[in-house]
């Protein structure tokens, strides 16, 4: 088997971590791994903002709950933003699963490749991590709420340009505990015409 596919198959989304931070070298690689992705036309529209300092991760995370709190869902809602608004009026809610290290990927907002190209970035990313033997998780209440007023002025505080709407979010750290076993594929997903 291929080292490439080996990666692959054995990465898994972790959402617990050490508090132990990664290394500068581990994220340079992460990062760098992100800007060798393919974009359309080369456009390279990307932004990566890496937030480690804990004070402003958590109050990113006090914003993201009181958007949760506020936000209105409905019958055809997304079955995963339903349950990120549920989970956000406990306590100990923590959209990045207390990582000492989150990516947050953006792209302009209106170019019409933003989330493709930017999801090639975050995929090279999760797999130099699972490389380094780091965990790392897609994270996605930033981007579901990237439009409220207090997420927005957080975002646009850490650097994030004003025209970039927020295609995803990498959560990233030392693996605490055991590597989650993978789950089932899902059959009929294929078809090989010749």
């Amino acid at each position: 088997m291929s080292k490439v596919l080996d990666n692959i198959l054995s990465r898994r989304s972790i959402r617990r971590y050490t508090k132990e931070q990664i290394s500068d070298e581990a994220l340079y690689s992460i990062l760098e791994a992100g800007k060798y992705a393919p974009s359309g036309s080369n456009s390279q529209s990307w932004h990566f903002t890496v937030l480690q300092n804990k004070e402003k991760l958590l109050k990113l995370n006090d914003s993201v709950k009181e958007a949760f709190g506020k936000l209105e869902v409905c019958e055809n809602t997304y079955r995963s933003i339903k349950g990120a608004k549920i989970a956000a009026k406990n306590d100990n809610f923590n959209f990045y699963n207390n990582a000492p290290t989150l990516i947050i990927v953006s792209n302009e907002a209106d170019y019409i490749n933003n989330i493709k190209d930017s999801s090639c970035a975050l995929e090279n990313m999760f797999l130099v991590a699972n490389d380094l033997n780091l965990g790392s998780c897609w994270i996605n209440p930033v981007g579901w709420l990237d439009d409220d007023e207090k997420v927005r002025c957080l975002l646009s505080e850490f650097g994030i340009p004003k025209n970039h709407k927020v295609c995803g979010s990498i959560s990233i750290g030392y693996i605490d505990g055991d590597i989650p076993s993978p789950l089932p594929r899902k059959e009929n997903t294929v078809t090989i015409i010749k």
